[in-house]
């Protein structure tokens, strides 16, 4: 059996509103920062996987991140595998 990391993030859709997006751009232009803009505030979420392939341990992360760890409604999400030595 193999160890990998997920690295999985998790993002609003582009088409949302993301208020708390909204409210990091509005303090980051109170602090003079005025050319950073378009911010968007998702998550990352690390979990440790194991399986016997790679293609197992894909298969579970996008199970736990279809049915537990995103909104389909409202977000998206992506992931990446490491594997642990």
């Amino acid at each position: 059996m193999a160890s990998f990391l997920a690295h999985i993030t998790v993002m609003p859709h582009d088409a949302l509103l993301d208020p708390q997006g909204k409210a990091v751009e509005k303090g980051l232009h109170h602090l003079g920062l005025d050319s950073l803009d378009q911010v968007r505030v998702g998550k990352h979420i690390r979990l440790q996987v194991q399986a016997d392939s790679e293609e197992e341990a894909n298969a579970l992360v996008t199970k736990a991140c279809q049915e537990l760890l995103h909104n389909k409604v409202m977000e998206h999400f992506h992931f990446h595998l490491e594997a642990l030595k």
